[in-house]
């Protein structure tokens, strides 16, 4: 089992550049062949892993590149930019887009935080929003595992589920353990923060609303919050706000009702906060936004 049969499995299903769905639930296959440089987006829990090409992602000013050395693992629900800048037909990005399924790993952390050799870790240092990891052989041989599935519908819709938790399981034991269980398992305040708050980006929300939601002091809550996502609960609000109305402006929304969707009643203040954010006005972006839609 290997990367280069992980590609192959990957090619045969999309010889052209695009974005498939698959008949497993909530796993995509990716093929790029043009740049996109990195535009606003938010990622919900997810893993990519890339078999050829470089892909991009930057969260609050650092930048995470990974290839087919590092799989990205997004735990928690994050306001980021992303793209593909090296993309070309000579060396495209290729790669699959799987959506976490939160029940299963939050069983699957919970099971292993059982175990005497996860409760010594339950002291590390709290998660980046954004974490890389090797391919080691356990994630390697479920990756495959999960992909050969693709060609047989019928196995799949016995399967699929079982080798979705083989590679969850593969996930929390590998490099970017740490920040899946933090994120799904024991002491994953901070992650339930963020579902909270995701679902009311348009209603007006304090620190404080945000600390009684999880039981800490404001201090406690300020502090582990930065440490997790590397912002402020403020910051991310308004990175979370602003990316969601650039992803709807350059789906076709107008400026008026993006920002009223993610909570601004003043047009004048989210223009202000969009152009410092992003450098060009919400109506300047309107008119350059031409991401393919999946593809950030």
């Amino acid at each position: 089992m290997s990367k280069d049969l992980i590609k192959q499995l990957i090619e045969r299903q999309l010889p052209e550049a695009g974005l498939l769905d698959t008949p497993l639930d909530g796993v995509q296959l990716f093929r790029v062949t043009t740049p996109i440089p990195c535009v606003p987006a938010v990622y919900d829990p997810t893993l990519v892993a890339i078999v050829s090409g470089v892909k991009e992602a930057v969260l609050d000013g650092h930048h995470h590149a990974y290839d087919s050395n590092k799989y990205m693992l997004c735990p928690m629900t994050m306001p980021v930019e992303a793209g593909t800048p090296l993309a070309s037909e000579e060396n495209p990005l290729v790669g699959v887009m799987i959506s976490l399924d939160a029940k299963v790993m939050r069983e699957l952390a919970l099971e292993m935080e059982t175990s005497s050799s996860a409760a010594r870790e339950s002291g590390a240092a709290a998660p980046h929003g954004l974490s890389l990891a090797g391919w080691d052989t356990g994630f390697t041989q479920a990756l495959q595992r999960l992909l050969e599935l693709i060609d047989s519908p019928a196995d799949a819709t016995v399967l699929a589920a079982g080798r979705l938790r083989e590679l969850y399981y593969a996930v929390l034991k590998g490099e970017a353990g740490g920040a899946a269980k933090r994120a799904f398992g024991v002491g994953n305040e901070i992650a339930r923060t963020i579902d909270f708050l995701s679902t009311r980006l348009n209603e007006p929300i304090t620190v404080d609303d945000m600390a009684s939601q999880v039981g800490m002091s404001r201090a406690v809550f300020h502090r582990r919050f930065k440490e997790a996502t590397k912002m402020s609960p403020i910051q991310f609000v308004k990175s979370m706000r602003l990316n969601n109305a650039a992803m709807k402006i350059a789906g076709g929304k107008t400026v008026s009702e993006a920002a009223w969707d993610v909570g601004y009643t003043s047009s004048s203040q989210f223009s202000r906060e969009f152009k410092r954010m992003y450098g060009q006005s919400p109506r300047q972006w309107s008119h350059d936004a031409q991401v393919p839609v999946g593809m950030m």
